[in-house]
Order: structure tokens, then C-alpha cells, then sequence
């Protein structure tokens, strides 16, 4: 069972999230176990603070160290892997999702205010960024991975179902259809309901190079083809010019 620990100062914002759905199920049959900590519970001042205003003066509220760390302690061991949230960070994707589903212990640390006092970096294994945006705080990134995480997971659902996820092979998704068969006018694919494998997997191939092609090309270029992605993809493109 994968272990994860998430320590934020708005540990209601998770309840939701941690009972519904994908995540409720994982949780409810043992393949995770999540616990959110309020690191404001070791601040030592009758205040309770957990910022204050930053050395050099400057606009904002910094994280202080000690009420964070000495949280993060009581967490933390041999097999843990530390995790900041933050826009300094690498982006996170599809590969990163798949290495952390591969962590026995994931603690994620979730930072508001302006900023984090800099020492604390000193005990985090890696940053991470959900995109180049600012958000209020951490919260969000660390359910944006923890979903793609656990989803990925042994047992939580089937592995083919991930297995054609768009970014799970380099590729974004090819078209998915069902019932009924013809919406005003607009009909399913006839080649979905030839029962020719074959066929149908050649056509969500050709159909998720050609999504990928127009949507992310980026993409592409990242990725070494085969002899017949390449075909499809050069008959793709005469089609589209």
C-alpha cells in the first residue's frame, strides 16, 4: 500500500476530495493511505502563527521554518520522498506520475502566503509545478498528484484503462464513442463496429496522431515514431495540406 502525507494549513479543503470518487475507493480498499496535517499545530507562539514578514523587507508573508519542519519530522522516514509544491518547480506530467506511483511514501508540502522562508528547500527531495501560473496556495497541486498518482496504482482501476490515457504512451487519445449510434445526424465511425481489430486499432492510432499532430506537435517531437506512426503520420499530413 502506497503511503501519502500531505501537509497544508487548510486541511478542510481535502475532504472532498478524499471521499469521493477514484480516490475514496483506493483509500476504502487499501491500495493508499492519505493523511493531511495541519502544520500550524506546531507553532509554538499562543498565536499559532506560521509566517512572518520576510527579511529585507518586501511585500507578503513568508512560511517560517519551524512549524513545517517539525511537522514534516514527525512524517517522514527511510522510505519517503519529499515533495514542495511550487512554481519554481519542474512541470509535472504524465512520466512524472508514473515515477511517483512508483514511491512507497510520497509527503507533499503545500506553501501559501508569498513564499517559503529558503531553508526549508534544504529538506525536500524535488519541486514540482503543476503549470506556469500562481495560485494561492499549494492545496490544489498536491490533489492534482495525488489523483494522477493513485489512479495510476496497482488494483485501483484496470490497467488498460490508463494504459490509452492521452500522455500515457507520448500520444493524446484517440476519439471514444458509444451509444447511440447516431446523434442528429452525427453517426459512430463505421470501422468501431467492423469486430476487425486490426482495423480499429490502426485508426485510433492513425486518429491520436493526427489529435496530437494538430493539438500538440510538441509532442511529437519529443517522441521517436515507428515505421507506421510515420506513415500514418506523413498520410496524415498530405490530407491536412
Amino acid at each position: 500500500m502506497m503511503k501519502i502525507d500531505i501537509l497544508s494549513l487548510f486541511p478542510e479543503m481535502f475532504e472532498g476530495f478524499l471521499n469521493t470518487s477514484i480516490i475514496h475507493r483506493a483509500r476504502a480498499n487499501g491500495y493508499v493511505s492519505i493523511a493531511i496535517h495541519n502544520f500550524r499545530d506546531f507553532a509554538l507562539d499562543r498565536h499559532k502563527s506560521v509566517d512572518d514578514t520576510p527579511y529585507g523587507g518586501g511585500q507578503g508573508m513568508v512560511l517560517k521554518c519551524q512549524p513545517l519542519l517539525d511537522c514534516l519530522e514527525t512524517v517522514v522516514d527511510r522510505e519517503s520522498l519529499v515533495v514542495l509544491m511550487s512554481p519554481q518547480g519542474h512541470p509535472f506530467n504524465q512520466s512524472t506520475a508514473k515515477r511517483l506511483s512508483q514511491e512507497k511514501h510520497l509527503v507533499m508540502i503545500c506553501g501559501h502566503y508569498e513564499g517559503f522562508d529558503e531553508r526549508i528547500r534544504d529538506y525536500v527531495d524535488e519541486e514540482i509545478s503543476i503549470g506556469d501560473y500562481v495560485l494561492t496556495g499549494g492545496e490544489l497541486p498536491a490533489m492534482v498528484i495525488t489523483d494522477s498518482v493513485v489512479r495510476l496504482l496497482d488494483g485501483v482501476i484496470t490497467k488498460a484503462s490508463h494504459e490509452d490515457d492521452s500522455f500515457a504512451d507520448g500520444l493524446l487519445e484517440y476519439p471514444q464513442y458509444t451509444h447511440p449510434y447516431d446523434y442528429k445526424g452525427e453517426t459512430v465511425p463505421d470501422v468501431l463496429l467492423s469486430g476487425h481489430h486490426e482495423n480499429i486499432r490502426r485508426w485510433r492510432l492513425k486518429q491520436s496522431l493526427k489529435r496530437t499532430l494538430i493539438k500538440r506537435p510538441d509532442l511529437l517531437s519529443q517522441r521517436k515514431l515507428s515505421q507506421e506512426e510515420q506513415l500514418l503520420l506523413e498520410e496524415i499530413k498530405k490530407n491536412i495540406e
